[in-house]
């Protein structure tokens, strides 16, 4: 399989999970529209360049940034939640979602270190010198098709929902934060007593 086509699959593949990314992305999609929710979606995408990089230039100590990175990402998800709790319409924490916030979360959540590093484990990025360019193009396509499509999707949602609609997605969207941020903050506990 070419370069480009296995680094598009498993960058659309690592993207497509439902997590607090994915919510950021759809809450800042239904607050602001699908321009916004898709720059921000582009910010974890451009995460997800990153560590296509390292994957493909062989690099596999990203295991080795579990732990703080749990630390750090589970904080600022639980920041979120509250920010988000608070809020009374979807537009107040969806701010903090932007390109940054999402590139910043991205790059601190353990999953996305741990689903690269398995990357280089089981399917590396091939030889040669033309691959490793290939296949971080293919990681940035895929992950970048992820969120235009579930931004179009949730943008198209955004006139059809009440007012009354919005604060529950908020709120529910809260709790769903905090629990990711609780997580995130338990690997990184465990990390440190291993």
């Amino acid at each position: 399989m070419h370069p480009l086509t296995t680094g598009s699959i498993l960058g659309f593949s690592i993207a497509a999970p439902v997590g607090p990314i994915g919510l950021l992305v759809l809450r800042r999609s239904l607050a602001q529209g699908a321009c916004a929710g898709f720059v921000a979606g582009l910010g974890a995408a451009t995460a997800d360049l990153c560590y296509g990089a390292l994957a493909a230039f062989g690099i596999t100590f990203l295991a080795a940034w579990q732990t703080p990175a749990a630390a750090l990402g589970g904080a600022f998800l639980c920041w979120l939640a509250w920010r988000t709790w608070r809020s009374a319409a979807c537009s107040e924490a969806a701010e903090s979602a932007g390109f940054a916030g999402t590139f910043a979360l991205t790059l601190s959540n353990p999953m996305t270190i741990l689903s690269f590093a398995a990357m280089v484990a089981s399917m590396g990025a091939g030889t040669g010198a033309a691959t490793p360019a290939w296949f971080m193009t293919g990681v940035f396509a895929g992950s970048v098709l992820w969120w235009a499509m579930l931004a179009a999707g949730a943008g198209l949602m955004r006139d059809r929902l009440a007012p009354a609609h919005l604060v529950w997605i908020n709120k529910g969207s809260a709790l769903i934060l905090l629990a990711f941020g609780v997580s995130a903050l338990s690997t990184a506990v465990r990390g440190l007593l291993a």
